[in-house]
């Protein structure tokens, strides 16, 4: 998987959570659903972009505008590095408004990992 690859994830329209990937008590994991989820874990593995991610998916109105969500220790440009990098494996999207841009958590995506790492019992 290159570095700028996006990973596709299955997005719904109904809201509903659709698994990318089968718990990780039912078996094996494939290549490809290793992989896919690899790459959003990895993107939630630093502190700052865990930062950030929370800071979207608590905003009131399930979007958030950059100005309103860079005051997390670094730099602007890092800032942005860490939101590309969240968008880029699906944890995000984002829409440009005039001079802002807005992100808004991918509901389902998160859906996805939370049905992936299931309840162990």
């Amino acid at each position: 998987m290159s570095k700028s690859e996006v990973v596709e994830l299955p997005v719904l329209d109904t809201g509903a959570a659709v698994s990318c990937c089968p718990p990780i008590t039912a078996g094996e994991l494939s290549q490809a659903d290793a992989e896919k989820m690899a790459a959003m874990f990895k993107a939630l593995s630093d502190p700052v972009r865990l930062r950030l991610f929370s800071k979207v998916a608590s905003y009131a109105g399930g979007e958030a505008c950059v100005c309103d969500i860079s005051d997390v220790g670094v730099s602007q440009p890092t800032v942005s590095h860490h939101l590309k990098k969240l968008k880029e494996s699906g944890l995000l999207t984002s829409e440009r408004r005039g001079t802002w841009v807005y992100y808004r958590v991918e509901p389902s995506v998160v859906a996805a990992m939370g049905q992936m790492l299931g309840t162990m019992s």
